[in-house]
């Protein structure tokens, strides 16, 4: 079952158990994902789908952090569930030393000496890891290995 069925027949599944919370945040991703493929003029295949709910996962992400720091806690909340029901649709994340592995190989496949050659580990890396491991932690451990290479 490719990720859009499965997106439609939970958002089914949803209704019938009145769940309106889970039900609305199905709905966002169902209506980002509509959007895309209209702009785009596209059908959306699993990749395109784990790039909008990147996307979108992101934006929650930067949501709860305001919310937080305005101390409107029901607000962060809500977004929270959100966050939740969007990771169910994304792929099995890698472990620390899966991205470590990736990352080393990458930096050895590329011949980078130091940071300046960070791009070319990036892109390298973020087809391997898209969607399975937070972009920011990998440039991170990407700089720390080029640094002290």
């Amino acid at each position: 079952m490719n990720l859009k069925t499965r997106i439609a027949d939970d958002m089914k599944t949803a209704m019938k158990a009145r769940e309106t919370a889970r039900l609305g945040a199905i709905r966002l991703l169902m209506a980002a994902m509509k959007q895309k493929e209209v702009d785009e003029r596209i059908e959306l295949d699993d990749a395109g789908i784990v790039a909008v709910i990147e996307k979108m996962l992101k934006q929650r992400k930067d949501s709860i952090s305001q919310y937080e720091a305005a101390k409107r806690q029901d607000l962060a909340d809500a977004e929270k569930f959100e966050v939740e029901v969007l990771m169910a649709y994304m792929p099995a994340g890698l472990s620390a030393e899966e991205v470590a592995a990736i990352v080393a190989a990458a930096v050895v496949e590329s011949g980078a000496k130091g940071p300046a050659d960070m791009g070319k580990v990036i892109a390298l890396v973020k087809p391997k890891v898209a969607g399975r491991a937070d972009m920011g932690e990998v440039s991170k451990l990407v700089k720390a290995k080029l640094t002290s290479a």
